[in-house]
């Protein structure tokens, strides 16, 4: 159960992915724990980010990142900047 990260993809694979019509979620410098119920996508407009799975080392994500989370895993999120995000669920 591995988060992926996409570091500043192509235009073009946001766009046919749809990226830009995906819901936006904005949070500010914090720390909480979450968990997954399904898979998310997101693509990262603003933010500094560490996300640390309940099994495995912390992963770094920020502005022009596009990460998935897979179902299942249970993680703390540590936001360094305020994050501002496309997301989808499923």
């Amino acid at each position: 159960m591995e988060i992926q990260i996409d570091r500043q993809p192509s235009q073009t694979k946001l766009e046919q992915l749809g990226v830009f019509n995906w819901s936006i979620w904005t949070k500010e410098a914090s720390t909480f724990p979450w968990s997954y119920g399904e898979s998310e996508t997101c693509y990262f407009l603003d933010g500094d980010v560490v996300v640390t799975p309940e099994v495995g080392e912390p992963v770094q994500m920020g502005k022009g990142d596009l990460v998935t989370f897979p179902e299942g895993m249970s993680c703390t999120w540590q936001i360094n900047q305020d994050v501002k995000k496309h997301y989808k669920f499923g």
